[in-house]
This record gives C-alpha cells, sequence and structure tokens, in this order.
C-alpha cells in the first residue's frame, strides 16, 4: 500500500513539474524502487535547543520523498527556508490517518531545485515515541539529471547528472565521514 501511496504522489509531482503524468513509473526510476523502513525509539527525554539537545538533529533526506506516519506525539519540526538565517521552525501536527510526506535531495536535483528537499528535525518533548519513515529512492541504474521541464537557456542544470548507485553511496560517505574507518 504504502508504495502505492509514494506512485500517486510522484504523478501529482510530475504534473506539477509540467510532466507526463507516468514520467515517474519508469522500471529504473519508481518501477522498481529502492526502499527502506526504518524504526526510530526516540526515549522520553526533553530536547533543548539553545542546548544542542535534540532527539534528532537537522536533516534533509538524500533520496525522493519520504513518508511518514503520524502517530499523535509531537516533535517533528521542519524549516520551510533551509537557507533562511536565523531558521525558522515549525512543527508539523499529526493528523489521524496521514502521511507526513518530505521531499528528499534527489527531487531537488531532479526539479534544479524548484522542489526543495525538506529539512527537518526532531525535538524530544518528554514522551516515548517510535517513528518508521519509508524512504524512497529510484533504482540503483537511475541517472540523476535535471528534468527537461527543469531548465531552459536561462535556468541551466545546478547540478551534474550523476547514478543514483553513486549518489546514494557518496551520501552514505558523506555522513558517516566522521567515523574512523579500520
Amino acid at each position: 500500500m504504502i508504495r502505492r501511496v509514494c506512485k500517486s504522489i510522484a504523478r501529482i509531482m510530475a504534473l506539477a513539474l509540467d510532466l507526463d503524468v507516468n514520467y515517474f513509473d519508469t522500471p529504473e526510476m519508481l518501477g522498481n524502487p529502492i526502499a527502506d523502513m526504518i524504526l526510530f525509539h526516540y526515549e522520553g527525554t526533553l530536547s533543548d535547543p539553545s542546548k544542542g539537545i535534540y532527539a534528532c538533529g537537522a536533516h534533509s533526506d538524500f533520496g525522493m520523498m519520504s513518508l511518514l506516519a503520524t502517530d499523535g506525539v509531537m516533535g517533528l519540526q521542519i524549516c520551510k527556508d533551509k537557507d533562511s538565517k536565523p531558521q525558522k521552525w515549525e512543527y508539523v501536527p499529526s493528523i489521524k490517518g496521514a502521511f507526513i510526506v518530505n521531499l528528499g535531495d534527489m527531487l531537488e536535483r531532479w526539479s534544479n531545485g524548484l522542489f526543495k528537499s525538506t529539512l527537518h528535525r526532531v525535538l524530544g518533548n518528554g514522551q516515548e515515541r517510535y517513528s518508521i519513515p519509508f524512504f524512497v529512492k529510484p533504482s540503483h541504474e537511475c541517472i540523476i539529471e535535471c528534468l527537461p521541464t527543469c531548465q531552459s537557456k536561462n535556468n541551466i542544470p545546478k547540478y551534474p547528472a550523476i547514478n543514483c548507485s553513486t549518489y546514494i553511496s557518496q551520501r552514505y560517505k558523506a555522513v558517516h565521514a566522521h567515523q574512523k574507518q579500520n
């Protein structure tokens, strides 16, 4: 079911990008996607952003999109303008039966920055909570490059084309660069 939801969202995004409704349904894109589901457990601790204490620090997901079922426990915050100084953080309301959709860095690359990836973080509010995000990326063979409707003579591609598996590998290495290699 969750893959069908992702494909429906991708169809809406395709239309918003002035593409054919089924643009992302090809086998190399979302016809055979990489999908990860991870279980996060947040203990009942309190966050204090003024002291740099978070349940999960600010980041954007590097895939195409992420879906998160709401659970009634507040904690997820987004920054609508990640380039603003200072950044303004807002809680995402928890609506029963709804999914929160975060756009990822790959979609930002594909859309040449038209769609921005969602900068988000989690603040602990004293309640224990579980979160199970569903991350969607295109197949390993997919080339992530500026979509034809997102470029022009005056709006050249901001990012070079890259193979999805190479991009994912680079992002994992960057995220874990602080860990020593043995």
